[in-house]
């Protein structure tokens, strides 16, 4: 099972450009973005994804969705609009609970 935000990010092997950090959550700019705004936020705590969070983890998606609905007005308020998406299953691609937060037409 690969988690590239616990292996690469947090682990500090990948060097981000941080949006707002807490305690329990890192967001940050997308280090392969697909939107011109495109900022990934993370609990800093290994989560597979939001149908498998234990109880104990309510405080950490609490802090979670903090931030996003911070992150998320921020850009809103700059560009006009913004998305907050998160994936779950096959397509999630790395095992770890993350959202996007972006804006703009995808590059793909």
């Amino acid at each position: 099972m690969h988690d590239f935000y616990c292996e690469e990010v947090l682990s500090g092997k990948t060097k981000v450009d941080k949006v707002c950090e807490t305690d329990h959550v890192l967001a940050y700019y997308h280090t392969r973005p697909f939107y011109p705004v495109h900022i990934v936020a993370i609990p800093k705590k290994h989560i597979p994804s939001l149908t498998r969070i234990d109880e104990e983890d309510k405080e950490i998606l609490h802090d979670l969705l903090e931030v996003i609905q911070q992150v998320a007005r921020e850009v809103e308020n700059e560009y006009g609009a913004c998305r907050v998406i998160t994936n779950l299953g096959e397509y999630q691609e790395s095992k770890h609970l993350h959202w996007h937060i972006v804006s703009g037409d995808s590059f793909a």
